[in-house]
């Protein structure tokens, strides 16, 4: 086993607009955790939420909070219950831990455990640090053909992966996705490796149209000029990732008949919803809250080439930098910016 400093560097949010580097103690593991040594961490809305506003949602920042949840890398030492043949897996990091005896836990539905512990929300610290535990069975191996970015970005992709499952996305399925940023382009990508045809995707943004069309989707529409055009579009499912009231609402009014209509994105608390329009047509809406058992068909994805990870990283910014990586999100060009503490 490699000799463990007792101290490490961490990136601690301390209020809105200000991010601390810091010495922490080095955490140690559970009996049934794990100490991953983080090579990468993904930049998050929620995290630049928390780091602009101080809060998101319900949730408000009221003690100094390490951010970041998009998570991979090493495992360093093991608890007392986890087989030592671990010790050098690279992992990638499902950020959460669930109650274990919870109704939610023991139906599968563990994201949706009120008793939840989950990565940067506060009262559980996360990942914008050198190490961090997490129990053994949500640190998931990754073969060498993942890099340490992507393994990071397994998260963001699970997030895809359970809002394709929801829209019951399948060989032919025509789906629209309103909202072309990071988790916009990954459930393009889910779609397009479900065997999605056609695969529409708005924003309002050009440059991120022409991302799109560069990460799995048929055709970019501009919401505001292509109205039309997307309204007529009749497709089976639609999937928010902009969490913008009209963009739900124009969603909603390109499914087709009995289409399926998942909502992902995190805007306003409230919108108002045509409800007779969705009685008529016999529509389906339901939300997507993180993942639940998705890490294996992401890992699966990633390693086979049916997604493209690496190539939405726009920027790796050491861990003294984290306050610039969460700053860069707004910078033209920007997809996903990660942050490697080792550097």
């Amino acid at each position: 086993m490699m000799s463990l400093p007792q101290t490490m560097r961490a990136a601690v949010l301390v209020r809105p607009h200000e991010v601390r580097l810091e010495e922490r103690t080095v955490p140690k593991p559970a009996p049934d955790e794990v100490l991953v040594r983080v090579t990468a961490v993904g930049v998050c809305g929620s995290d630049v939420h928390f780091y602009r506003e101080g809060r998101l949602g319900d949730w408000v920042l009221d003690e100094p909070l390490i951010l970041g949840h998009e998570s991979g890398g090493e495992i360093v030492a093991v608890g007392a219950a986890v087989a030592p043949e671990r010790l050098g897996e690279r992992v990638s990091i499902e950020p959460q831990h669930p109650s274990p005896s919870s109704a939610e836990t023991l139906r599968g539905d563990y994201n949706l455990d009120p008793h939840m512990k989950f990565y940067a929300v506060p009262g559980t610290d996360g990942a914008f640090c050198e190490y961090v535990t997490i129990q053994s069975h949500f640190a998931h191996h990754v073969p060498d053909s993942v890099s340490d970015g992507a393994a990071a970005l397994l998260e963001p992709l699970s997030v895809a992966i359970a809002a394709g499952r929801k829209a019951e996305l399948r060989p032919g399925s025509r789906v629209l996705i309103t909202g072309a940023g990071p988790v916009g382009l990954a459930i393009a990508q889910v779609a397009r490796a479900s065997g999605a045809t056609d695969v529409l995707i708005t924003d309002i943004s050009a440059e991120r149209r022409a991302a799109a069309l560069r990460f799995g989707a048929t055709t970019a529409l501009d919401p505001v000029a292509d109205a039309t055009a997307v309204a007529a579009s009749h497709v089976d499912a639609f999937i928010d990732a902009s969490g913008a009231g009209a963009a739900v609402r124009a969603g909603l009014e390109a499914l087709r008949p009995a289409g399926r209509a998942v909502l992902v994105g995190m805007g306003l608390a409230e919108l108002p919803f045509p409800v007779t329009h969705i009685q008529n047509n016999e529509l389906i809406v339901t939300g997507v809250f993180r993942y639940a058992n998705t890490w294996p068909a992401a890992v699966a994805m990633a390693a086979s080439g049916h997604v493209d990870l690496d190539a939405m990283i726009t920027g790796t910014f050491p861990l003294s930098e984290t306050e610039a990586a969460l700053e860069s999100t707004t910078t033209p060009g920007t997809i996903k910016s990660v942050v490697a503490p080792q550097r």
